[in-house]
């Protein structure tokens, strides 16, 4: 419980058993009232052992999803747990949990609460066509959305009980979809959006995928995925 909210962070986690553990331990430091739910996302390596020893709830997919498909069990979860607050926390350590608390907080003026990396907070940059891609697509949903967002793609961010339950019936589990045409829909069925700074760190282990070709891919996809948001129903 905090401020007598009952309040989920959802982890979506594929192979991250090397970064799991330490990340739960550095959560339930920061923020001891809040429960933990590992969505173990098809991982090939010990993800699910490791977070079940650290002591989180753990849900294991059959295979890999994605990101959205993982968040959408995560808030079937939230939702069946009777919880107030859902909040998404990479598996790999870049968000720190020093911010979960702003989070929470904003969401006394929102709905969804965005953990922008592009807000003023620390030196996280992107250049390049992945940069024109989060540009344009932060220009469009703030139009949307009626106010400023600078990190629509952003994977670290808190929903109330009105959109975990909104979440745990349609969650798009599409490359790109749980952040662009889910923030499509929030914003255009009603629901208000803000944003909080925050930095990035490193990841504690693995590596990025990361190159020109698959950045210039990703503007190609961001345009795609938000255009099918923008013209359907």
């Amino acid at each position: 419980m905090i401020d007598g909210k009952r309040v989920l962070i959802i982890l979506p986690a594929w192979n991250e058993a090397a970064s799991i553990a330490e990340v739960i331990a550095e959560i339930r430091s920061e923020i001891p009232g809040v429960d933990l739910l590992v969505v173990d996302d098809g991982s090939t390596d010990a993800t699910s052992a490791a977070a079940g020893a650290a002591g989180a709830a753990v849900t294991t997919l059959p295979y890999n999803l994605g990101v959205g498909g993982a968040m959408r069990t995560g808030y079937r979860y939230a939702r069946d747990h009777d919880y107030d607050i859902a909040i998404q926390v990479d598996a790999d350590g870049q968000h720190d949990p020093r911010y979960i608390p702003r989070l929470i907080d904003a969401l006394a003026e929102a709905d969804l609460v965005i953990g922008s990396r592009f807000a003023g907070e620390g030196r996280y940059a992107v250049r390049g066509p992945r940069q024109w891609a989060m540009t344009m697509l932060s220009a469009v949903l703030s139009v949307l959305a009626r106010t400023r967002l600078t990190d629509t793609t952003s994977g670290f961010k808190a929903v109330d009980r009105r959109l975990i339950a909104l979440f745990a019936r349609w969650y798009p589990a599409e490359y790109l979809g749980d952040t662009i045409e889910a923030l499509v829909r929030v914003t255009r069925s009603g629901y208000r959006v803000s944003q909080v700074p925050v930095a990035m760190r490193a990841r504690r282990a693995g590596a990025p995928s990361a190159s020109p070709v698959k950045s210039t891919l990703y503007l190609f996809r961001a345009f795609f995925v938000l255009l099918l948001a923008l013209v359907r129903a």
